[in-house]
């Protein structure tokens, strides 16, 4: 019986514990580390390279909700100001060009709360 209680606490703990987690949500460091190293090709055109198009997949990972989408387009909005150089057009063809639909248009004009 004692172990039979003891097993009912810790499925009530492990339940609660998983209902109170909190939100986890996309950091700027973390949009800007999977785009780094697109900076080539959003330079210089041509193909993007395959650690580029992991970078892709793996933004496409961190924003499954829209509010995280939302934090990541203002991440690549803000992160993008950096940079004189970078090609609009690249830009907004990096996620077709990486066969990855992220559902975050990569432009510094896009209105991120669309």
């Amino acid at each position: 019986m004692k172990g039979g209680v003891v097993i009912a606490v810790m499925v009530v703990v492990a339940t609660v514990a998983v209902m109170v987690q909190p939100g986890y949500a996309v950091t700027c460091g973390q949009v800007e580390t999977s785009l780094a190293p697109c900076m080539p090709y959003l330079t210089g055109g041509g193909n993007p390279a395959a650690p580029c198009c992991n970078g892709v997949q793996n933004l496409k990972l961190l924003t499954p909700t829209t509010t995280d989408r939302r934090d990541a387009c203002r991440c690549v909005k803000a992160a993008a100001s950096k940079f004189q150089n970078i090609k609009e057009d690249a830009a907004s063809a990096l996620p077709t060009k990486c066969g990855v639909q992220i559902g975050i248009p990569i432009s510094m004009t896009t209105n991120c709360d669309q």
